[in-house]
């Protein structure tokens, strides 16, 4: 009877391991569907309208009515302004990530309160997020520019990368501390030489994450980017993104 109830359950397991199995392929092939049919849907529809001109030339007179020019300033743009803001956010978000894992206790109160604030800014809407980065230029007096886009999408992202280099260094297994304070590394040595990279992958994964999320973003940038036809030579000058380049030129073809 006992060997009978053994062979039950597991084919018991077997059927279920197989529906499950199932269940995640087809979950699987359902969400590549809808992004291959996304992605068909923007190169079959947009390449026509595509030209080398478009991605190697600045904007010229008229170019949001339909006339000549391109978009590189918009490209670089947005680059320049998000690749600034990454390094920003990295600056603060990876010691603080350190600090949590490395020094502080990993109970207390200080590591705990840390993370719900971040949590808590992560989920603050970017438009929200470009109302402070405004109310700083004019404390401090800066001009929509090319510093100030940087700072608040900085502010944007850093909860993100924050969050996403936490939880990987979370991962860390304990006896590998302990053996770098064995051999009598310090915690800053323990930190930078082993816990880094052992979780580079990690890391790069949650700054790209962050990269991806400030250079879509549009609304914080709308009233501390400012908007320019021409390349920005200087942190205090205007810039482009490709962001409100897509929002002005639907805002000139549909008045």
């Amino acid at each position: 009877m006992v060997q009978g109830g053994v062979i039950i359950t597991m084919h018991k397991h077997a059927i279920e391991e197989n529906v499950f199995r199932v269940l995640m392929i087809a979950s699987t092939l359902l969400i590549l569907s809808v992004l291959l049919l996304i992605l068909g849907t923007i190169v079959i529809k947009g390449l026509p309208y595509l030209s080398w001109s478009m991605i190697t030339q600045a904007p010229k007179s008229g170019y949001y009515l339909g006339k000549d020019g391109g978009i590189l300033n918009s490209i670089l743009g947005s680059l320049y302004l998000t690749g600034g803001a990454t390094i920003m956010a990295l600056m603060v978000s990876l010691p603080v990530t350190l600090y949590l894992n490395v020094y502080a206790k990993k109970k207390s109160r200080l590591v705990y309160m840390t993370r719900f604030a971040f949590d808590v800014m992560w989920g603050i809407p970017s438009i929200v997020y470009g109302a402070f980065g405004f109310t700083l230029m004019l404390f401090f007096g800066l001009k929509a520019s090319l510093l100030a886009g940087m700072i608040t999408v900085a502010f944007l992202i850093l909860p993100v990368m924050t969050r996403s280099m936490d939880e990987v260094i979370r991962m860390v297994p304990p006896p590998l501390l302990e053996a770098s304070y064995a051999l009598g590394a310090t915690r800053f040595e323990t930190a930078f030489k082993v816990v880094v990279r052992q979780v580079m992958p990690g890391i790069s994964t949650a700054v790209l994450i962050a990269f991806g999320r400030g250079i879509g973003d549009a609304a914080s940038l709308i009233f501390t980017a400012g908007f320019t036809d021409s390349i920005p030579t200087s942190l205090l000058q205007p810039v482009a993104t490709l962001p409100l380049t897509i929002f002005f030129q639907l805002t000139f073809d549909h008045p």
